[in-house]
């Protein structure tokens, strides 16, 4: 999994990769020939007194030695930057993949996973791309390397590394094979602990109301303790690594100079040969110990891999039109034909073989108790989701038909829970439509009867909105989201219980200016409050994702008792006539 997400993204690189390799190589050999350099200076310099031989041997050695430098620093600054570039490119992919998913599709994950896979793991992906292209080449070059000029010093001390390099390997391997599964768990513990911080910064006016400090305080001690236990055993794993390593290494320095002690002292070997062989012998052990390294980023890069090819390889379920249709046919009317809709293994639909039509220059109302299917009928209207049955049409076209930008012109959602993004009231106004004027954004401001409060806010249009819109009142928020579609003049508004922090006179003025501003368009208003709902020319009545009526306020009081319990909850019959 690790390989081919980070093969797919390597052709941008080919040639920078390619000089990495090759220097690399470079600082490879230069580091191969300074042990036998250094031989070369004890038998032929230092044994025979030879003083013109130690420095003309040792220019040399100089000389390879800032090649060596020279190379090792080239190579590791453009690793760095593949490596970069990989995790740009990586993120930029995640994130791109993600505006494609549904709200159903992004839901399975959660968002603080998906932030989690955005940066930690992509870090961890890009940061072991940087280990394989600063080690990939030198730690083997350097071990076979290091083993065949041992073999050109003396063959039969070189047959002690052919011995114990295996058993090191073996060793290592037992230790690398437990640690999947461990790095597996830190990574959803991470998630975890984004998950309890996400809750209660964004909650935290509701644990202060209820004091609930300590409770959460508790929820994420837990969190962090397990994360903590997670990180503890992989470095309980992780430490074994180095003392084996040096242990068997150790053993095998002690088996070599007791062996080269004895063919020294029999003639058959000289002492800078001995000196050459131990400095073979130490970057036999740092090439092993850099693939040791390698091999501990390994088992948490190939989980992370894994996690950010789990989101790239969700299919959205809603997906663009092969021939999108680029041209709307016939005026903004909004039907639903026998729509259902069920999320994914759920016992029960959310709608039920529902009909219902829109027409421009008028208002259809949808009202219904709790959970009856009103926020999933404009999410489909607005294809945030598509229906599992029936059909779902703007004029003439099947919506799942339509060019998505073409949909996102057309239709104006304004959310029950509306959403501001940091910046300032004006960007935030032209995030449907960024070429609008002052005098535009003025005009709908002043309907959605914000441009009052806009102008106190001291520095007007530019005044700054913090993420989320958290500098203002829930209200403020509501009216600049609707104020934010008006700039945009699609053809169908959709309104989802978009008055409901609005006080009772602020709503009455918002809905007469909106009757005018939208007099041509279609316009469909889900609410809680009948007051809100009962002048609609045409009212829909959900009750457990079915259509139990439809009319206007005053049939529906006289034929719906479903409707008439509604009205009766929140007003008296004498309001409500």
């Amino acid at each position: 999994m690790l390989l081919s997400l980070l093969t797919a993204r390597l052709d941008p690189y080919r040639r920078l990769i390619a000089l990495v390799v090759l220097l690399q190589l470079i600082q490879s050999l230069a580091t191969l020939y300074l042990p036998t350099l250094n031989a070369e200076i004890i038998n032929n310099g230092v044994l025979r007194g030879d003083t013109g031989h130690v420095l003309t041997t040792g220019a040399v050695m100089l000389a390879v030695t800032v090649l060596q430098v020279v190379a090792a620093a080239a190579a590791v600054y453009c690793a760095a930057r593949i490596a970069m570039g990989i995790g740009r490119d990586l993120r930029s992919t995640v994130f791109r993949h993600v505006q494609d998913l549904s709200v159903r599709d992004i839901g399975r994950f959660g968002a603080s996973s998906l932030i989690t896979r955005t940066t930690n793991d992509v870090q961890q992906v890009q940061t072991f791309s940087l280990l394989i292209l600063t080690m990939l080449v030198a730690a083997p070059l350097m071990c076979v390397g290091g083993i065949a000029m041992a073999l050109s010093q003396d063959v039969p001390l070189a047959m002690l590394l052919l011995l114990f390099v295996p058993v090191l390997a073996l060793s290592v391997g037992l230790i690398v094979r437990r640690l999947p599964p461990v790095f597996r768990s830190m990574q959803e513990r991470i998630d975890r602990v984004n998950r309890v911080m996400r809750e209660q910064i964004t909650g935290i006016r509701v644990i202060r109301a209820f004091v609930r400090d300590r409770h959460e305080q508790r929820r994420f001690a837990e969190a962090n303790d397990a994360l903590l236990e997670a990180g503890l055993r992989a470095g309980r794993l992780q430490t074994l690594m180095f003392p084996t390593v040096l242990i068997v290494w150790e053993i095998a320095t002690v088996a070599i100079i007791w062996t080269g002690g004895h063919r020294l002292d029999s003639g058959s070997l000289q002492a800078g040969s001995i000196v050459a062989f131990l400095g073979y012998l130490t970057q036999i052990l740092m090439s092993v110990m850099m693939g040791l390294f390698l091999m501990m980023h390994l088992p948490r890069a190939e989980v992370s891999a894994e996690r950010v090819q789990e989101v790239l390889g969700t299919r959205p379920s809603v997906v663009p039109p092969a021939a999108p249709v680029h041209r709307l046919r016939g005026r903004g009317e909004l039907r639903l034909r026998g729509v259902d809709f069920s999320y994914p293994g759920a016992e029960e639909p959310v709608l039920r073989s529902v009909d219902l039509t829109a027409r421009p220059g008028r208002v259809t109302a949808v009202i219904g108790s709790t959970g009856s299917g009103k926020t999933t009928l404009l999410s489909l209207a607005a294809r945030l989701f598509d229906a599992t049955g029936g059909e779902v049409r703007i004029g003439e076209v099947d919506v799942r038909d339509l060019d998505p930008a073409l949909l996102s012109r057309t239709v104006g959602l304004v959310a029950q829970k509306p959403y501001l993004f940091s910046g300032t009231v004006a960007s935030n106004l032209r995030y449907g439509k960024p070429d609008a004027t002052e005098e535009e954004l003025w005009h709908a401001l002043e309907v959605a009867q914000a441009a009052d409060f806009v102008r106190r806010l001291g520095d007007g249009l530019d005044a700054p909105v913090s993420q989320g819109g958290a500098n203002l009142s829930g209200g403020q928020r509501q009216r600049l989201a609707i104020a934010r579609v008006l700039v945009a003049r699609p053809d169908v508004y959709l309104f989802d219980d978009s008055f409901s922090a609005l006080d009772n006179a602020t709503d009455a003025a918002l809905r007469r200016a909106l009757a005018q501003e939208t007099a041509d368009a279609t316009v469909v208003m889900v609410a809680q409050r009948v007051s809100t709902i009962r002048g609609a020319d045409r009212i829909v009545v959900l009750d457990k994702g079915r259509v139990v009526g439809t009319g206007t306020h005053d049939e529906l009081m006289r034929d719906n008792p479903t409707y008439r319990e509604i009205v009766l909850s929140q007003l008296t019959e004498e309001e409500a006539a």
